[in-house]
């Protein structure tokens, strides 16, 4: 399994956040900025995580994780949203569709990798990455 990440994000600042800590540690990072562009990249790049926001154009992230669950090649793939949605239920209705995790925006740049690295399978690769 490779150390590709793919982030689904339609907010420029907040992909180039995202990135820029990840690939300072060591992870591909791949982007789409919309649910059907990043449901695409995800079946051609079986990446070891996606990254998904909740507020997209065309197909909002609940859809988006519904859909990437029916593509079994990518059943272990944590699908983790990271989104501004933190009202009560937002967090149940997001893994109710098939997410992973949840983690909130804003992101805290200190935490965020780390938290990013609970939520994938563990191997020899990522945990030569948290020492």
């Amino acid at each position: 399994m490779s150390d590709t990440l793919l982030i689904i994000e339609d907010n420029e600042q907040n992909f180039y956040m995202m990135r820029f800590l990840l690939e300072k540690n060591g992870f591909i990072v791949i982007g789409a900025e919309n649910g059907r562009e990043g449901i695409d990249k995800a079946l051609r790049h079986s990446p070891r995580a996606i990254l998904l926001d909740i507020q997209l154009p065309e197909m909002d992230g609940y859809a988006v994780a519904a859909e990437l669950k029916k593509h079994g090649e990518l059943g272990d793939v944590p699908i983790i949203a990271v989104t501004s949605y933190a009202m009560v239920g937002d967090r149940e209705r997001i893994l109710a569709a098939g997410a992973t995790g949840y983690i909130e925006k804003p992101i805290n740049p200190e935490t965020f990798v780390s938290e990013i690295i609970g939520y994938l399978p563990k191997d020899l690769k990522i945990q030569e990455r948290q020492q």
